[in-house]
Protein backbone atom coordinates (compact mmCIF):
# COMPACT_ATOMS: atom_id res chain seq x y z
CA UNK A 1 0.00 0.00 0.00
CA UNK A 2 1.15 3.56 -0.67
CA UNK A 3 -0.04 6.98 0.35
CA UNK A 4 -2.57 7.04 -2.52
CA UNK A 5 -4.51 4.08 -1.11
CA UNK A 6 -7.40 5.16 1.10
CA UNK A 7 -11.12 5.93 1.05
CA UNK A 8 -13.44 8.34 -0.77
CA UNK A 9 -17.00 9.52 -0.25
CA UNK A 10 -17.78 12.07 -2.96
CA UNK A 11 -17.63 11.56 -6.74
CA UNK A 12 -16.05 15.00 -6.99
CA UNK A 13 -12.83 13.35 -5.84
CA UNK A 14 -12.62 11.65 -9.25
CA UNK A 15 -12.22 14.91 -11.13
CA UNK A 16 -10.23 16.49 -8.29
CA UNK A 17 -7.51 13.84 -8.54
CA UNK A 18 -7.62 13.98 -12.33
CA UNK A 19 -7.11 17.76 -12.30
CA UNK A 20 -4.28 17.32 -9.79
CA UNK A 21 -2.58 15.04 -12.30
CA UNK A 22 -2.98 17.73 -14.99
CA UNK A 23 -1.63 20.35 -12.59
CA UNK A 24 1.37 18.13 -11.85
CA UNK A 25 2.10 17.89 -15.57
CA UNK A 26 1.84 21.70 -15.86
CA UNK A 27 4.13 22.07 -12.83
CA UNK A 28 6.74 19.86 -14.49
CA UNK A 29 6.61 22.16 -17.54
CA UNK A 30 6.85 25.24 -15.29
CA UNK A 31 9.97 23.87 -13.60
CA UNK A 32 11.61 23.63 -17.00
CA UNK A 33 10.85 27.34 -17.61
CA UNK A 34 12.51 28.77 -14.48
CA UNK A 35 15.19 31.45 -14.93
CA UNK A 36 18.71 30.04 -14.71
CA UNK A 37 21.67 31.33 -12.69
CA UNK A 38 25.10 29.95 -13.69
CA UNK A 39 27.79 29.93 -10.97
CA UNK A 40 31.26 30.15 -12.55
CA UNK A 41 34.85 30.83 -11.52
CA UNK A 42 38.26 29.23 -11.40
CA UNK A 43 38.80 25.94 -9.52
CA UNK A 44 38.63 25.83 -5.70
CA UNK A 45 37.14 29.29 -5.06
CA UNK A 46 34.17 27.73 -3.23
CA UNK A 47 31.53 27.63 -5.97
CA UNK A 48 29.88 24.40 -4.77
CA UNK A 49 29.94 25.59 -1.14
CA UNK A 50 28.24 28.82 -2.23
CA UNK A 51 25.70 26.83 -4.26
CA UNK A 52 24.83 24.84 -1.12
CA UNK A 53 24.44 28.11 0.79
CA UNK A 54 22.10 29.49 -1.91
CA UNK A 55 20.06 26.27 -1.86
CA UNK A 56 19.95 26.15 1.94
CA UNK A 57 20.89 22.45 1.85
CA UNK A 58 23.88 20.21 1.12
CA UNK A 59 23.40 19.12 -2.50
CA UNK A 60 26.63 19.90 -4.35
CA UNK A 61 29.63 17.72 -3.47
CA UNK A 62 32.23 19.75 -1.56
CA UNK A 63 35.85 18.79 -0.92
CA UNK A 64 38.97 20.76 0.02
CA UNK A 65 40.72 19.93 -3.26
CA UNK A 66 40.30 21.66 -6.64
CA UNK A 67 38.48 19.98 -9.51
CA UNK A 68 35.84 17.98 -7.60
CA UNK A 69 32.98 19.39 -9.72
CA UNK A 70 33.32 18.48 -13.40
CA UNK A 71 29.83 18.60 -14.87
CA UNK A 72 27.14 21.22 -15.13
CA UNK A 73 24.76 20.28 -12.32
CA UNK A 74 21.38 22.02 -12.01
CA UNK A 75 19.49 22.47 -8.73
CA UNK A 76 16.11 24.03 -7.90
CA UNK A 77 16.34 27.04 -5.57
CA UNK A 78 13.85 29.43 -3.98
CA UNK A 79 14.18 32.84 -2.30
CA UNK A 80 11.57 35.46 -1.37
CA UNK A 81 8.86 33.46 -3.14
CA UNK A 82 10.83 33.28 -6.42
CA UNK A 83 11.89 29.96 -7.90
CA UNK A 84 14.99 29.66 -10.07
CA UNK A 85 17.55 27.10 -11.21
CA UNK A 86 21.17 27.21 -10.03
CA UNK A 87 23.78 25.59 -12.30
CA UNK A 88 27.03 24.63 -10.53
CA UNK A 89 29.96 24.29 -12.92
CA UNK A 90 33.51 22.99 -12.91
CA UNK A 91 36.43 25.40 -12.54
CA UNK A 92 36.89 27.58 -15.64
CA UNK A 93 40.43 27.74 -17.03
CA UNK A 94 40.84 29.59 -20.39
CA UNK A 95 44.02 27.69 -21.35
CA UNK A 96 43.00 24.24 -20.07
CA UNK A 97 43.74 21.05 -21.99
CA UNK A 98 42.42 17.49 -21.92
CA UNK A 99 39.81 16.78 -19.24
CA UNK A 100 40.06 20.32 -17.84
CA UNK A 101 39.30 21.70 -21.31
CA UNK A 102 36.07 19.66 -21.34
CA UNK A 103 35.23 21.00 -17.86
CA UNK A 104 35.89 24.57 -19.05
CA UNK A 105 33.69 23.97 -22.11
CA UNK A 106 30.84 22.87 -19.81
CA UNK A 107 31.27 26.07 -17.75
CA UNK A 108 31.31 28.23 -20.88
CA UNK A 109 28.15 26.53 -22.15
CA UNK A 110 26.49 27.26 -18.80
CA UNK A 111 27.44 30.94 -19.13
CA UNK A 112 26.03 31.12 -22.66
CA UNK A 113 22.69 29.48 -21.80
CA UNK A 114 22.00 31.15 -18.42
CA UNK A 115 19.78 34.16 -17.70
CA UNK A 116 22.30 35.57 -15.21
CA UNK A 117 25.85 34.68 -14.18
CA UNK A 118 27.40 34.69 -10.72
CA UNK A 119 31.20 34.93 -10.84
CA UNK A 120 32.90 33.65 -7.68
CA UNK A 121 36.36 34.99 -6.76
CA UNK A 122 38.56 34.05 -3.79
CA UNK A 123 38.86 37.35 -1.87
CA UNK A 124 41.86 36.07 0.11
CA UNK A 125 43.83 35.65 -3.14
CA UNK A 126 42.47 38.57 -5.15
CA UNK A 127 41.89 38.82 -8.90
CA UNK A 128 44.04 36.36 -10.89
CA UNK A 129 44.71 36.16 -14.62
CA UNK A 130 41.95 33.53 -14.88
CA UNK A 131 39.46 35.81 -13.10
CA UNK A 132 40.35 38.62 -15.51
CA UNK A 133 39.85 36.28 -18.50
CA UNK A 134 36.39 35.27 -17.18
CA UNK A 135 35.52 38.95 -16.60
CA UNK A 136 36.63 39.85 -20.13
CA UNK A 137 34.30 37.24 -21.64
CA UNK A 138 31.35 38.25 -19.46
CA UNK A 139 31.73 42.01 -20.03
CA UNK A 140 30.92 41.34 -23.70
CA UNK A 141 27.83 39.29 -22.85
CA UNK A 142 24.33 40.75 -22.82
CA UNK A 143 23.20 39.10 -19.60
CA UNK A 144 23.38 40.36 -16.00
CA UNK A 145 26.57 39.48 -14.10
CA UNK A 146 27.09 39.46 -10.32
CA UNK A 147 30.47 39.26 -8.61
CA UNK A 148 30.81 37.33 -5.32
CA UNK A 149 34.00 37.81 -3.30
CA UNK A 150 34.05 34.55 -1.36
CA UNK A 151 36.00 33.47 1.74
CA UNK A 152 35.54 36.82 3.53
CA UNK A 153 35.48 35.06 6.88
CA UNK A 154 36.36 38.11 9.00
CA UNK A 155 36.44 41.94 8.82
CA UNK A 156 40.16 42.09 7.96
CA UNK A 157 39.51 40.85 4.41
CA UNK A 158 36.91 43.53 3.60
CA UNK A 159 39.64 45.96 2.52
CA UNK A 160 40.87 43.40 -0.08
CA UNK A 161 37.39 43.15 -1.59
CA UNK A 162 37.53 46.74 -2.90
CA UNK A 163 40.36 45.80 -5.29
CA UNK A 164 37.96 43.51 -7.19
CA UNK A 165 36.20 46.55 -8.68
CA UNK A 166 39.07 46.41 -11.22
CA UNK A 167 37.40 43.40 -12.90
CA UNK A 168 34.75 45.73 -14.31
CA UNK A 169 31.83 43.50 -13.22
CA UNK A 170 30.29 46.00 -10.81
CA UNK A 171 30.15 45.90 -7.04
CA UNK A 172 31.79 42.84 -5.46
CA UNK A 173 29.51 41.20 -2.87
CA UNK A 174 31.62 40.15 0.13
CA UNK A 175 30.37 36.74 1.33
CA UNK A 176 31.51 33.71 3.24
CA UNK A 177 29.93 30.58 1.74
CA UNK A 178 31.34 28.53 4.62
CA UNK A 179 29.85 30.65 7.43
CA UNK A 180 26.87 32.18 5.59
CA UNK A 181 28.08 35.77 5.90
CA UNK A 182 25.93 38.15 3.77
CA UNK A 183 24.40 35.23 1.81
CA UNK A 184 20.93 36.76 2.22
CA UNK A 185 22.09 40.06 0.69
CA UNK A 186 23.62 38.16 -2.23
CA UNK A 187 20.35 36.27 -2.79
CA UNK A 188 18.41 39.55 -2.79
CA UNK A 189 20.78 40.85 -5.49
CA UNK A 190 20.35 37.63 -7.51
CA UNK A 191 16.55 37.92 -7.41
CA UNK A 192 16.77 41.55 -8.65
CA UNK A 193 18.76 40.66 -11.77
CA UNK A 194 16.98 37.42 -12.69
CA UNK A 195 14.12 37.92 -15.17
CA UNK A 196 10.59 36.85 -14.24
CA UNK A 197 10.65 34.35 -17.09
CA UNK A 198 13.70 32.84 -18.79
CA UNK A 199 14.81 34.28 -22.10
CA UNK A 200 13.94 32.18 -25.15
CA UNK A 201 16.62 29.64 -25.84
CA UNK A 202 17.03 26.27 -27.41
CA UNK A 203 16.16 23.63 -24.88
CA UNK A 204 19.42 22.23 -23.51
CA UNK A 205 18.45 19.09 -21.66
CA UNK A 206 20.85 17.94 -18.98
CA UNK A 207 22.26 14.42 -19.07
CA UNK A 208 19.88 11.74 -17.77
CA UNK A 209 21.08 10.34 -14.43
CA UNK A 210 21.95 6.62 -14.34
CA UNK A 211 22.95 4.73 -11.17
CA UNK A 212 25.01 1.53 -11.40
CA UNK A 213 24.07 -0.77 -8.53
CA UNK A 214 24.60 -4.39 -7.57
CA UNK A 215 26.23 -6.60 -4.98
CA UNK A 216 29.98 -6.19 -4.30
CA UNK A 217 32.41 -7.32 -7.02
CA UNK A 218 29.75 -7.66 -9.71
CA UNK A 219 31.66 -5.36 -12.09
CA UNK A 220 30.10 -1.89 -11.63
CA UNK A 221 33.40 0.01 -11.63
CA UNK A 222 34.73 -2.07 -14.53
CA UNK A 223 31.64 -1.17 -16.56
CA UNK A 224 32.04 2.55 -15.78
CA UNK A 225 35.70 2.40 -16.81
CA UNK A 226 34.79 0.63 -20.05
CA UNK A 227 32.12 3.24 -20.83
CA UNK A 228 34.35 6.24 -20.06
CA UNK A 229 37.44 4.75 -21.68
CA UNK A 230 39.55 5.69 -18.65
CA UNK A 231 40.32 4.43 -15.14
CA UNK A 232 37.51 6.51 -13.63
CA UNK A 233 36.93 4.06 -10.76
CA UNK A 234 39.41 1.95 -8.82
CA UNK A 235 38.94 -1.72 -9.70
CA UNK A 236 40.19 -4.63 -7.60
CA UNK A 237 39.23 -8.26 -7.14
CA UNK A 238 38.63 -7.48 -3.45
CA UNK A 239 34.91 -6.85 -2.95
CA UNK A 240 33.88 -3.43 -1.63
CA UNK A 241 36.61 -1.33 -3.30
CA UNK A 242 34.15 1.48 -4.12
CA UNK A 243 32.81 3.36 -1.09
CA UNK A 244 31.77 6.81 -2.36
CA UNK A 245 29.51 7.22 -5.40
CA UNK A 246 31.67 8.14 -8.44
CA UNK A 247 29.95 10.03 -11.24
CA UNK A 248 31.04 10.60 -14.84
CA UNK A 249 29.65 12.05 -18.04
CA UNK A 250 29.55 9.28 -20.65
CA UNK A 251 28.73 9.59 -24.34
CA UNK A 252 26.85 6.46 -25.31
CA UNK A 253 25.16 5.96 -28.69
CA UNK A 254 25.32 9.66 -29.54
CA UNK A 255 23.86 10.85 -26.23
CA UNK A 256 25.54 12.11 -23.06
CA UNK A 257 24.54 10.32 -19.84
CA UNK A 258 25.58 10.90 -16.26
CA UNK A 259 26.61 7.54 -14.77
CA UNK A 260 27.08 7.09 -11.02
CA UNK A 261 29.12 4.12 -9.77
CA UNK A 262 28.02 3.07 -6.28
CA UNK A 263 29.22 0.87 -3.45
CA UNK A 264 28.06 -2.74 -3.57
CA UNK A 265 24.98 -3.36 -1.42
CA UNK A 266 25.93 -6.17 0.94
CA UNK A 267 23.52 -5.76 3.86
CA UNK A 268 20.41 -3.80 4.73
CA UNK A 269 21.28 -0.25 5.82
CA UNK A 270 20.10 -0.75 9.41
CA UNK A 271 22.23 -3.89 9.87
CA UNK A 272 25.43 -2.47 8.34
CA UNK A 273 28.09 -0.74 10.40
CA UNK A 274 31.06 1.61 10.01
CA UNK A 275 32.15 2.40 6.45
CA UNK A 276 29.68 -0.10 5.08
CA UNK A 277 26.80 1.74 6.78
CA UNK A 278 27.72 5.09 5.21
CA UNK A 279 28.41 3.44 1.84
CA UNK A 280 24.90 1.91 1.95
CA UNK A 281 23.39 5.30 2.76
CA UNK A 282 25.22 6.95 -0.14
CA UNK A 283 24.19 4.17 -2.51
CA UNK A 284 20.55 4.58 -1.48
CA UNK A 285 20.86 8.35 -1.99
CA UNK A 286 22.39 7.75 -5.45
CA UNK A 287 19.43 5.52 -6.38
CA UNK A 288 16.93 8.10 -5.13
CA UNK A 289 18.60 10.92 -7.07
CA UNK A 290 18.84 8.89 -10.30
CA UNK A 291 16.22 8.56 -13.02
CA UNK A 292 17.09 5.08 -14.20
CA UNK A 293 19.05 2.32 -12.47
CA UNK A 294 21.22 -0.34 -14.11
CA UNK A 295 21.21 -3.39 -11.84
CA UNK A 296 24.26 -5.53 -12.55
CA UNK A 297 23.93 -9.28 -12.02
CA UNK A 298 26.82 -11.75 -12.27
CA UNK A 299 25.67 -14.11 -15.02
CA UNK A 300 28.44 -16.61 -14.16
CA UNK A 301 27.11 -17.19 -10.61
CA UNK A 302 23.71 -18.28 -9.24
CA UNK A 303 21.25 -15.50 -8.43
CA UNK A 304 21.82 -14.67 -4.75
CA UNK A 305 19.81 -13.18 -1.90
CA UNK A 306 21.96 -10.05 -2.21
CA UNK A 307 20.90 -9.66 -5.86
CA UNK A 308 17.24 -9.91 -4.89
CA UNK A 309 17.75 -7.41 -2.06
CA UNK A 310 19.26 -4.91 -4.50
CA UNK A 311 16.36 -5.41 -6.91
CA UNK A 312 13.83 -4.91 -4.11
CA UNK A 313 15.55 -1.65 -3.15
CA UNK A 314 15.35 -0.39 -6.75
CA UNK A 315 11.68 -1.39 -7.17
CA UNK A 316 10.74 0.33 -3.90
CA UNK A 317 12.53 3.49 -5.04
CA UNK A 318 10.19 3.69 -8.05
CA UNK A 319 13.02 4.24 -10.54
CA UNK A 320 13.16 2.97 -14.11
CA UNK A 321 15.30 -0.16 -14.34
CA UNK A 322 17.57 -2.03 -16.73
CA UNK A 323 19.05 -5.45 -15.85
CA UNK A 324 22.62 -5.95 -17.09
CA UNK A 325 23.78 -9.57 -16.97
CA UNK A 326 27.54 -9.02 -16.65
CA UNK A 327 30.47 -11.41 -17.20
CA UNK A 328 28.66 -12.98 -20.16
CA UNK A 329 32.07 -13.98 -21.54
CA UNK A 330 32.24 -16.58 -18.72
CA UNK A 331 28.84 -18.13 -19.50
CA UNK A 332 28.73 -21.43 -21.41
CA UNK A 333 25.70 -23.18 -22.95
CA UNK A 334 24.83 -25.18 -19.80
CA UNK A 335 25.04 -22.07 -17.61
CA UNK A 336 22.75 -20.12 -19.99
CA UNK A 337 20.05 -22.77 -19.69
CA UNK A 338 20.37 -22.79 -15.89
CA UNK A 339 20.41 -18.97 -15.77
CA UNK A 340 17.11 -18.72 -17.65
CA UNK A 341 15.45 -20.88 -15.00
CA UNK A 342 16.97 -18.81 -12.16
CA UNK A 343 15.80 -15.53 -13.73
CA UNK A 344 12.27 -16.82 -14.35
CA UNK A 345 12.06 -17.95 -10.74
CA UNK A 346 13.87 -15.05 -9.03
CA UNK A 347 12.81 -12.01 -11.05
CA UNK A 348 9.05 -12.35 -10.69
CA UNK A 349 8.78 -8.76 -9.37
CA UNK A 350 10.72 -7.24 -12.27
CA UNK A 351 9.56 -9.15 -15.34
CA UNK A 352 8.99 -5.72 -16.92
CA UNK A 353 12.69 -4.70 -16.74
CA UNK A 354 14.78 -4.55 -19.92
CA UNK A 355 17.60 -7.15 -20.02
CA UNK A 356 21.00 -6.78 -21.70
CA UNK A 357 23.76 -9.43 -21.74
CA UNK A 358 27.13 -7.67 -21.42
CA UNK A 359 30.78 -8.10 -20.51
CA UNK A 360 32.38 -5.10 -18.81
CA UNK A 361 35.80 -6.74 -19.28
CA UNK A 362 35.63 -7.20 -23.07
CA UNK A 363 33.09 -4.48 -23.83
CA UNK A 364 30.63 -6.97 -25.31
CA UNK A 365 27.21 -5.35 -26.02
CA UNK A 366 27.74 -2.40 -23.63
CA UNK A 367 26.47 -0.12 -26.43
CA UNK A 368 23.13 -1.94 -26.25
CA UNK A 369 22.57 -0.34 -22.84
CA UNK A 370 21.65 3.02 -24.43
CA UNK A 371 18.49 1.82 -26.30
CA UNK A 372 17.37 -0.06 -23.16
CA UNK A 373 17.89 3.07 -21.03
CA UNK A 374 15.90 5.22 -23.50
CA UNK A 375 13.02 2.72 -23.53
CA UNK A 376 12.91 2.59 -19.71
CA UNK A 377 12.99 6.40 -19.36
CA UNK A 378 10.28 6.89 -22.00
CA UNK A 379 8.05 4.47 -20.06
CA UNK A 380 8.88 6.22 -16.77
CA UNK A 381 7.67 9.54 -18.27
CA UNK A 382 4.63 8.08 -20.09
CA UNK A 383 1.08 9.22 -19.26
CA UNK A 384 -2.18 7.58 -20.45
CA UNK A 385 -5.15 9.95 -20.95
CA UNK A 386 -8.00 9.40 -18.48
CA UNK A 387 -10.63 8.72 -21.15
CA UNK A 388 -8.51 6.10 -22.87
CA UNK A 389 -7.62 4.50 -19.52
CA UNK A 390 -11.26 4.19 -18.38
CA UNK A 391 -12.43 2.86 -21.74
CA UNK A 392 -9.79 0.10 -21.64
CA UNK A 393 -10.43 -0.68 -17.95
CA UNK A 394 -14.22 -1.01 -18.47
CA UNK A 395 -13.67 -3.64 -21.17
CA UNK A 396 -11.13 -5.50 -19.03
CA UNK A 397 -13.38 -5.62 -15.94
CA UNK A 398 -16.43 -6.62 -18.00
CA UNK A 399 -14.45 -9.60 -19.33
CA UNK A 400 -12.77 -10.47 -16.01
CA UNK A 401 -14.54 -8.95 -12.98
CA UNK A 402 -12.81 -8.68 -9.58
CA UNK A 403 -13.12 -11.68 -7.23
CA UNK A 404 -15.94 -11.62 -4.67
CA UNK A 405 -14.87 -10.42 -1.23
CA UNK A 406 -17.06 -10.81 1.87
CA UNK A 407 -20.03 -11.90 -0.25
CA UNK A 408 -19.89 -8.77 -2.43
CA UNK A 409 -18.19 -8.08 -5.70
CA UNK A 410 -16.31 -4.75 -5.74
CA UNK A 411 -16.86 -2.42 -8.67
CA UNK A 412 -14.29 -0.11 -10.23
CA UNK A 413 -16.08 3.19 -10.90
CA UNK A 414 -13.28 5.41 -12.17
CA UNK A 415 -9.53 5.35 -12.83
CA UNK A 416 -6.91 7.99 -13.49
CA UNK A 417 -3.14 8.11 -13.84
CA UNK A 418 -2.29 10.31 -10.89
CA UNK A 419 1.41 10.67 -11.66
CA UNK A 420 4.51 9.72 -13.59
CA UNK A 421 8.04 8.88 -12.44
CA UNK A 422 6.88 6.22 -11.63
CA UNK A 423 3.52 5.90 -13.45
CA UNK A 424 0.83 5.62 -10.75
CA UNK A 425 -2.78 4.56 -11.35
CA UNK A 426 -5.54 5.25 -8.83
CA UNK A 427 -8.73 3.15 -8.98
CA UNK A 428 -11.90 4.37 -7.22
CA UNK A 429 -13.84 1.27 -6.14
CA UNK A 430 -16.77 0.13 -3.99
CA UNK A 431 -14.63 -2.53 -2.29
CA UNK A 432 -11.06 -3.64 -1.74
CA UNK A 433 -9.20 -5.24 -4.66
CA UNK A 434 -7.06 -8.26 -3.83
CA UNK A 435 -3.31 -8.03 -4.50
CA UNK A 436 -3.61 -10.77 -7.12
CA UNK A 437 -6.23 -8.80 -9.04
CA UNK A 438 -4.06 -5.67 -8.90
CA UNK A 439 -1.21 -7.66 -10.44
CA UNK A 440 -3.63 -8.90 -13.12
CA UNK A 441 -4.63 -5.31 -13.95
CA UNK A 442 -0.95 -4.27 -14.08
CA UNK A 443 -0.09 -7.15 -16.42
CA UNK A 444 -2.96 -6.32 -18.80
CA UNK A 445 -2.15 -2.61 -18.55
CA UNK A 446 1.41 -3.30 -19.68
CA UNK A 447 0.18 -5.55 -22.52
CA UNK A 448 -2.01 -2.69 -23.76
CA UNK A 449 0.13 0.41 -23.14
CA UNK A 450 3.72 -0.86 -22.85
CA UNK A 451 5.68 0.72 -19.96
CA UNK A 452 8.67 -1.61 -20.49
CA UNK A 453 11.48 -0.82 -18.07
CA UNK A 454 9.38 1.18 -15.61
CA UNK A 455 7.54 0.12 -12.45
CA UNK A 456 3.80 0.78 -12.42
CA UNK A 457 2.02 1.41 -9.12
CA UNK A 458 -1.67 0.64 -8.76
CA UNK A 459 -3.49 2.15 -5.80
CA UNK A 460 -7.07 1.65 -4.68
CA UNK A 461 -9.45 4.08 -3.02
CA UNK A 462 -12.46 2.35 -1.49
CA UNK A 463 -15.78 4.13 -0.90
CA UNK A 464 -16.13 4.69 2.81
CA UNK A 465 -19.23 3.24 4.47
CA UNK A 466 -21.75 5.78 5.69
CA UNK A 467 -24.17 5.01 8.54
CA UNK A 468 -27.71 4.40 7.33
CA UNK A 469 -30.15 7.21 8.20
CA UNK A 470 -32.53 6.44 11.09
CA UNK A 471 -30.12 4.02 12.78
CA UNK A 472 -28.47 5.11 15.98
CA UNK A 473 -25.58 3.47 17.72
CA UNK A 474 -26.39 1.65 20.88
Amino acid sequence: MTELDGTWSDEAEFTALDSQADDAASEEEAELSQPVLAVVGRPNVGKSTLVNRILGRREAVVQDTPGVTRDRVAYDAQWSGRRFTVVDTGGWEPSATGLQAAVAAQAELAMNTADAVLVVVDASVGATATDEAVAKVLRRSKRPVLLAANKVDDERLLADVASLWSLGLGEPHAVSALHGRSSGDLLDAIIKVLPEAPREREAVAGPRRVALVGKPNVGKSSLLNKLTGEQRSVVDSVAGTTVDPVDSLVELDGQVWRFVDTAGLRKRVHTASGTEYYASLRTKAAIDSSEVVIVLLDASEPLSEQDLRVLTSVVESGRACVLALNKWDLVDEDRRHQLEKELDRGLVRVTWAERVNISALTGRSVRKLAPALRTALASWDQRVPTGQLNSWLSELIAATPPPVRGGKQPKVLFATQAGIRPPTLVLFTTGFLEAGYRRFIERKFRERFGFAGSPVRINVRVREKKPRPGKKGK
